[in-house]
């Protein structure tokens, strides 16, 4: 395994020749910044494992650059320590809202520092082996979508427009992760099912349409055992369900229905509707839109429909989550009134 890459940020010289002389006895490779801005251009270039930074600086300030790393996906789970001269209480609880995960005053102790640095990289090694563990899932969810190129980027589509409407809703930051990261494994349950069925040009028997809808429950065993997906596990459930109980696999109605699963069900039929499958062409974006409306109250909450008719449809193109090659969708043939 590489070592441990350790950023200390201080505008003064002499601090940051201390830093190094107090951190030898760490087993870690140490990089340096003498500023907030070269700080973020550093973790862009490469993300450290720990920050140790200076509260104040020129150009940008400590708290500012936690801020920041805090609200990025790819850097919020880097542990940032704040250091500063300031001992009150008022500055702790300034470092601890701008997201920091430890306080350091000055002058720092060698001991104390360690032990804090020691810690810190613990943590981060167990927040890259869950990282690591749901990058299998991803894995799995692109294995279904490389069987088949119709459907190629649609959970990709999926998880941009679900999490764009949650945004539209109000919804926090947690449920905007969950709908992109539910968005692009809600259908990883397919996995397990045949590929005569998954890319049969024609309609399903009923029998084969009983065994399709068995990939929701698939689904969720397979993430069940992972941690930081427990929260998607309603997606990967539910997004077939009906609002008038119709849907599968419980038949839930209304709010029952679980909210999140509920966006993504409108988005999944859209982006179903509009693509192209080995059994149907896909159809015009105003046709979808139209059988959106149509299934509202029925198939789908109307609340959601509307806003995203309203709002998110009108985005040309609709957003990509970005990065991953998504899975597979297949969809039951369409009957009247309904896109399964």
């Amino acid at each position: 395994m590489s070592r441990p890459l350790i950023l200390c940020v201080d505008d003064d010289p002499a601090i940051l020749r201390l830093m190094l002389k107090l951190l030898e006895d760490v087993d870690c490779d140490i990089e340096t910044a003498s500023d907030g801005e070269a700080a973020l251009e550093r973790i862009e270039a490469r993300a450290p494992d720990l920050v140790l930074l200076d509260k104040q600086m020129p150009r940008m300030d400590g708290l500012e650059v936690c801020r920041r790393l805090k609200a990025e996906p790819l850097t919020r789970l880097i542990p940032v320590v704040l250091i500063t001269a300031e001992h009150d209480t008022e500055h702790r609880v300034l470092a601890l809202e701008a997201g920091a995960d430890d306080f350091l005053a000055k002058p720092v102790e060698s001991a104390e520092l360690q032990a804090r640095v020691r810690s810190l990289l613990r943590l981060k090694r167990v927040y890259d082996r869950l990282e690591d563990t749901e990058q299998v899932i991803f894995a799995l969810a692109r294995a279904v979508e490389a069987k088949d190129a119709y459907t190629e980027a649609h959970t990709e589509r999926v998880a941009g427009t679900a999490r764009l409407l949650g945004s539209y809703l109000g919804l926090g930051e947690e449920d905007l992760d969950d709908l992109y990261r539910g968005g692009m494994i809600h259908d990883i349950g397919k996995i397990g099912i045949p590929d005569a069925i998954l890319l049969k040009p024609g309609k399903l028997t009923p029998e084969e349409w009983s065994l399709m809808k068995q990939h929701t429950t698939m689904g969720e065993e397979i993430a069940r055992p992972l941690k930081s997906a427990r929260s998607l596990l309603a997606i990967i459930r539910h997004h077939h369900e009906n609002v008038d109980g119709s849907g599968y696999p419980d038949g839930l109605r209304g709010d029952e229905i679980p909210l999140l699963a509920r966006i993504v069900a409108v988005c999944d039929g859209f982006d179903a509707m509009t693509s192209d499958r080995p059994y149907r062409p896909g159809i015009p974006r105003e046709q979808a839109l139209h059988i959106l409306r149509e299934g509202s109250g029925s198939q789908w909450d109307p609340d959601v429909v509307k806003l995203f008719v309203d709002r998110v449809a009108g985005a040309r193109p609709l957003p990509l989550a970005g990065g991953y090659r998504p899975p597979l969708l297949y969809q039951q043939p369409p009957r009247p009134g309904r896109v399964a």
